[in-house]
């Protein structure tokens, strides 16, 4: 059969049965997607299926069809997944990193879907996508930081008072380090309450 994953054509040879997850990764080497729960409910499988964010490891390969497949190598070419990746980066999201791709695959099609989230819009889409690690509120401060707009966009008033990206990504990490004062909203999902 015939896919459309990242922009490209792909041919592949494998029963229609088969998870996407696996065609991507053991198929056609594409590993950033992850392999988490195997039941559609931790979201470490998530890639976009015709822009819309979809758990790859249930989906059989034979439903797709002509619809565009888009996974994280190559979501930093659109302009909101440059913005989500950055902003991951900028507020240093992530520990272990297994999660990451599909958090951020999750929270791109959230910001194409909706430019301004609130808190309830991030709840929405982010149910579903588990981070054992529980960096939830660094995930709700980037996609707040990549729906703001990103550091780069932000045109220095002068050169005396402008700041370097690297000054500013400093700065915001210590702002969000555990040890800060940084006010943060925790949840009851990490608080176990």
């Amino acid at each position: 059969m015939t896919l459309s994953i990242n922009g490209q054509t792909r041919e592949v040879d494998v029963p229609p049965r088969m998870p996407l997850l696996w065609v991507l990764r053991d198929v056609l080497g594409l590993t950033g997607t992850k392999f988490g729960c195997g039941i559609a409910q931790c979201g470490a499988c998530t890639v976009h299926l015709a822009g819309k964010p979809v758990r790859s490891c249930l989906l059989p390969v034979g439903t797709i069809g002509a619809r565009a497949i888009t996974t994280i190598e190559s979501i930093g070419t659109t302009p909101n997944g440059a913005k989500v990746q950055r902003a991951w980066l900028d507020l240093e999201v992530i520990q272990c990193g297994y999660c990451q791709s599909g958090q951020i695959m999750s929270a791109t099609a959230l910001l194409d879907a909706n430019p301004h989230p609130d808190d309830a819009d991030i709840d929405a889409a982010k149910a579903g996508n588990i981070c054992r690690c529980g960096t939830y509120v660094r995930i709700r401060q980037a996609i707040m930081h990549a729906a703001e707009g990103m550091l780069e966009e932000r045109a220095p008033t002068n050169s005396a008072t402008s700041t370097s990206v690297e000054d500013e990504r400093v700065g915001l990490s210590r702002r969000t380090s555990p040890n800060s004062s940084f006010p943060a909203r925790i949840d009851a999902r990490q608080t176990g309450t």
